[in-house]
């Protein structure tokens, strides 16, 4: 079978690789939709310090079950569509001991430390699998980087009528931003450009600011009347951003760190202590975190589909990657289509 490769930076190629067996507690799923992930942006950029070269991207998944091995629940049924949770989990580590599965010390996400689904088909337990046939399989295949938004909101503790703003409005800050919209907070979304602030605007942001043309401490003084955010996300991963973030939080407010800053990063803090906030990692998301955005794209809420801004053949791989590296503001979110 077929599957698209990233060989080393700027340098993918299509390859032939055996078709998985199923065994025993696996489904052999048929790839449909592949979602373009910022992870595999930075693996053809050479830039993904996580990456193993040669690699097959792709972890925003969905398809079609066409086999199933023993001890498969009914649930799992063959044609059925599934989405795919493509994290591991060694159940040993202190997050495993935890209960916080997705912060695995030796997690293995599909597409960076193992080969990912951008190929016909993929084998995998069927734990890792969320069935159903009520949404379109884009949709499905966009779970994924929405749930990595909406474990965010919850590591935020968002909570009804607070003021929350998200910082990035790619694909996992809409997810931020209407994971936050779903717990109840007001959201302020604060983007560099106009189209993806629209973007956010459709996800359940109450108020924009574009940080290119706007001052973001006046802007928000002024929507929060001098309190600052209650809960601040950042998805970006800049050293400007992760300062930013602190700066404009309130006093007693929480900060979400969702990206992270290849250069260090300096920070004033004394403002950790006087404000007494708290710091927060987020890292991918759980299962939990895919039935909450299940149920939000269910009723309508959200529709992952909104933040799609091109569509391209399997075929068409190295010409997506290399179109959104080249010119990326113009880019929301990329889905391949088998």
């Amino acid at each position: 079978m077929r599957a698209f490769q990233v060989v080393e930076k700027n340098k993918t190629q299509f390859v032939d690789i055996p078709k998985p067996s199923v065994k025993e507690g696996e489904v052999l799923v048929q790839i449909k939709k592949v979602g373009y992930c910022g992870s595999d942006l930075n693996s053809y950029r050479g830039v993904n310090p996580l990456v193993n070269y040669p690699v097959i991207p792709g972890h925003e998944l969905s398809g079609i079950v066409v086999e199933k091995g023993d001890n498969v629940p009914n649930n799992i049924t063959i044609g059925g569509q599934v989405a795919i949770m493509p994290q591991t989990a060694c159940g040993k580590c202190a997050s495993c001991r935890n209960q916080r599965f997705n912060a695995c010390e030796f997690n293995e996400t599909l597409g960076v430390q193992r080969d990912g689904g951008l190929t016909e088909y993929l084998s995998v337990p069927w734990q890792k699998l969320i069935a159903d046939d009520s949404l379109n399989l884009t949709q499905l295949a966009l779970l994924e980087p929405l749930a990595v938004g909406f474990h965010a909101a919850k590591r935020g503790q968002v909570k009804e009528n607070q003021n929350v703003v998200v910082i990035g409005c790619g694909v996992i800050g809409l997810g931020a931003i209407a994971g936050a919209k779903s717990f109840g907070g007001k959201v302020i979304a604060v983007d560099l450009v106009d189209e993806k602030l629209d973007k956010a605007l459709q996800a359940g942001a109450t108020h924009t600011i574009n940080s290119s043309s706007e001052d973001i401490e006046a802007k928000l003084n002024e929507i929060t009347n001098g309190m600052g955010a209650d809960v601040v996300i950042e998805a970006v991963g800049s050293p400007l951003t992760y300062t930013l973030a602190v700066d404009i939080v309130g006093f007693t407010g929480c900060v979400v760190y969702i990206g992270y800053s290849a250069a260090p990063v300096s920070f004033n803090t004394k403002l950790f202590v006087l404000k007494e906030m708290d710091i927060r990692g987020s890292r991918g998301s759980d299962a939990e975190d895919f039935k909450n955005v299940l149920k939000a794209v269910k009723s309508g809420s959200v529709n992952p589909e909104d933040i799609v801004s091109h569509t391209f053949d399997f075929d068409q791989s190295h010409q997506a990657i290399e179109m959104w590296s080249n010119d990326p503001s113009k880019v929301t979110k990329v889905v391949i289509s088998f």
